[in-house]
């Protein structure tokens, strides 16, 4: 499993990467493999939407189960990976580069204050495991 140090990690298996007031978010390497192959994934707020931390945000869909997709923090939407919809598998191959998922402008930074750093995320994975 890859647990990058700098970003920052939700229960419900999200990532961030924060880039100023911007945050690019994905599901975890441990989350895609818990899924396995990913065949569809669809994105339900829109660029210019906001929503809120804990809010669903799309949906993904495996060979093994559908899981819903939770903003791990609330903002605006400024990008949707488009690329996902063709070829949702690159969230398989590429969970923290190619497989991002959205984009947003963060709304309240404090709400990373109580998302999970690499080590904690770990551990809570393995914990689950």
């Amino acid at each position: 499993m890859n647990f990058p140090s700098e970003l920052k990690y939700s229960k419900e298996d999200e990532w961030v990467q924060v880039d100023g007031n911007t945050g690019t978010i994905g599901i975890t390497d441990f989350a895609q493999d818990q899924l396995s192959d990913i065949v569809y994934l669809e994105i339900t707020l829109t660029e210019g939407e906001s929503g809120e931390k804990g809010e669903v945000f799309g949906t993904v869909e495996s060979v093994k189960a559908a899981s819903d997709l939770f903003l791990p923090i609330g903002g605006k939407i400024l990008e949707v990976n488009e690329d996902l919809l063709e070829t949702p598998e690159l969230v398989n191959s590429d969970p923290y580069g190619a497989g991002w998922l959205v984009k947003i402008e963060i709304a309240d930074s404090s709400e990373l204050d109580g998302l999970m750093n690499a080590s904690d995320y770990e551990t809570n994975t393995k914990e689950r495991s």
